[in-house]
């Protein structure tokens, strides 16, 4: 495989090599040169000195699916007992959120639907609260997303999903790794302001949102706050990492230009996403979950970073954890949510995180 991508560096010889034979015409050669020229020299040229370009390529915000979604109407996507509502940042910006009850509420709340009764059922929670942050393109509606809540709302959990700035019926605003990280701080203190310990708060990230959350709690573990436990599905260690594994980089990776055109501007433009950083720094247990058959985030990056974070905590593996879903049941990048095995690993981590004791 990597002998096919280093092709991409050589093309044009191979090019000029055949020519000489006499099999391809000048004009032949001369259009496959400009092409080679434009895919593997100007667009990577572009993306080096186009912000704008390098954060759509990274966050895939303007992907979205499901299209014209009702948020106000969460049931019209197959949700049950779900309260859409909206907050305000300290950068006044407006983030949409879903707040999904467990199942043993779900009868209760089908007669008491107002935001005082979802207000209460917050304040006076004794069940676990999952804050899930999702990955990049799409929003909190994305079909896979919905069928991770419905795991949590079976194990009668709490669930609170939320879109960053600029996703789903949020506000458009600066979107950076900065600003993702305020609005998933935000929320999440505004959670455990609501709950006010009176219940277990953990954080879900997915894919990006691995990157997310790990820096989000990072920062919070410098103001000595801290969630119960903290689940990181399909994570990569940087983005640099990323990057580098990405099925579309393949082609672009062994050109002697790719770290300058590619990598470089995502450091210099502080989009890092540095999770085996800041996972260093996080007091909270963590889970790293990740499938061997993920093509998006292999995982390699998710073996790397669960090798780091143990290397950070002292090989405390009561700390952190890792478990691992064989490739053959096929659940790629997004589909963990329907390994059978994953209500029983989330209970038993949770009932973990709840005898941990965060020095």
């Amino acid at each position: 495989m990597k002998s096919t991508y280093l092709l991409a560096a050589v093309v044009p010889f191979i090019m000029v090599d055949i020519w000489y034979t006499g099999i391809i015409l000048l004009w032949t050669l001369k259009i496959g040169i400009v092409t080679y020229l434009i895919i593997f020299g100007l667009c990577p040229l572009i993306f080096h000195y186009s912000y704008a370009f390098q954060r759509k390529i990274l966050f895939l915000n303007f992907v979205h699916w499901p299209p014209a979604v009702d948020f106000i109407k969460p049931e019209t996507i197959g949700l049950e007992g779900v309260r859409n509502f909206y907050l305000n940042t300290d950068e006044d910006v407006k983030i949409g959120v879903w707040q999904i009850l467990p199942r043993s509420l779900l009868n209760e709340s089908s007669e008491s639907v107002d935001d005082n009764y979802f207000d209460s059922v917050l304040i006076n929670a004794t069940r676990p609260v999952f804050l899930y942050m999702h990955g990049n393109s799409g929003n909190r509606a994305s079909s896979h997303r919905i069928e991770l809540y419905k795991v949590f709302q079976e194990l009668n959990y709490h669930v609170i999903a939320f879109d960053y700035r600029s996703y789903g019926d949020s506000d458009l605003a600066d979107l950076s790794e900065i600003g993702v990280v305020a609005d998933s701080k935000f929320v999440l203190q505004w959670l455990m302001r609501k709950v006010n310990n009176s219940a277990p708060i953990f954080v879900w990230g997915h894919s990006l949102g691995t990157g997310v959350s790990s820096h989000a709690l990072a920062k919070l573990a410098s103001e000595n706050v801290h969630p119960t436990g903290l689940f990181l599905e399909s994570p990569f260690s940087n983005i640099a990492d990323e990057l580098s594994y990405h099925p579309l980089a393949q082609a672009f990776k062994h050109l002697p230009w790719f770290n300058w055109m590619i990598v470089q501007p995502y450091y210099e433009n502080n989009l890092r996403f540095e999770s085996d950083k800041h996972i260093g720094n996080i007091k909270c247990p963590v889970m790293i979950l990740h499938a061997e058959d993920d093509n998006v985030v292999p995982f390699i990056l998710g073996e790397k970073l669960y090798q780091k974070a143990l290397e950070l905590h002292k090989n405390d593996t009561n700390q952190i954890q890792m478990t691992k879903v064989n490739a053959s049941l096929g659940f790629g990048h997004k589909y963990i949510c329907r390994y059978k095995s994953l209500p029983t690993i989330i209970e038993s981590f949770v009932a973990q995180c709840q005898r941990y004791n965060i020095q």
